[in-house]
């Protein structure tokens, strides 16, 4: 029910304001699971694939989003939890991977639509980052729901960093045909089958997305843009 309330109070508005254009939703079953993989731009993200669906998607959230104390906090947990935010302590690295895929296994097993960013985190520069084999190739191999390739287009340029106001643009969605991985079934401790399930879904998303593809974890771009920036810095002084 909070949900519908969410959808209406947000998305809603969201839609109305920015017009996001949307190709491929007849590829988004009407019932039972899927798994929504898609790039990462924007914060913005886990709202305007949510706002464009007539499902509810659920997507992992940082716990600290839902434990954070005072009025506040409350309603900052509220939020989450009415956009179909799951929490998941990430303090450590090995039990929140098994967190988050254990949480989108229920959601599968529950018959919903499962989000989840390939990339681990937003991309630093606009380009797709190496899938991270882990979460997602193994919530497809251990419970046999298709896969649906998602792009996002342009939400990075809504509010780049820095920027407080959003810019008035329309971002856009493209919804690649459903990956079936059930040649694999039983194999989701396999490393390699899930290098080679998560590679295959990253093809499809920068097919969608026309992003150049960059064979490093967003990560290691992360600490790499940080590390020369740094060193600027100091060679500057």
């Amino acid at each position: 029910m909070l949900y519908g309330v969410m959808k209406i109070a947000i998305g809603h508005p969201l839609r109305a304001a920015f017009r996001p254009w949307v190709e491929g939703l007849e590829h988004i079953p009407k019932q039972g699971p899927a798994i929504l993989a898609s790039n990462h731009l924007s914060f913005s993200d886990s709202f305007f694939l949510p706002a464009v669906l007539d499902r509810k998607v659920t997507f992992i959230a940082k716990a600290e989003y839902f434990t954070t104390p005072g009025i506040k906090g409350k309603l900052t947990a509220a939020f989450f939890k009415g956009v179909g935010q799951l929490p998941v302590d990430r303090s450590g690295a090995r039990g929140a991977g098994e967190a988050a895929i254990n949480s989108g296994i229920k959601v599968i097993e529950a018959g919903e639509l499962f989000g989840i960013y390939p990339e681990g985190t937003r991309s630093p520069d606009g380009r797709l980052y190496r899938g991270k084999p882990g979460g997602l190739a193994r919530i497809a191999l251990a419970t046999g729901a298709p896969v649906i390739p998602v792009a996002m287009i342009d939400t990075e340029k809504i509010q780049p960093p820095g920027q407080v106001m959003p810019k008035l643009m329309r971002p856009g969605i493209r919804i690649g045909k459903p990956l079936d991985f059930s040649r694999y079934t039983g194999m989701e401790h396999d490393r390699f089958i899930l290098r080679s399930v998560t590679d295959e879904v990253m093809y499809e998303i920068m097919k969608l997305s026309g992003q150049e593809y960059v064979d490093i974890y967003a990560t290691a771009a992360k600490r790499q843009i940080a590390e020369a920036a740094k060193k600027q810095q100091h060679g500057g002084s």
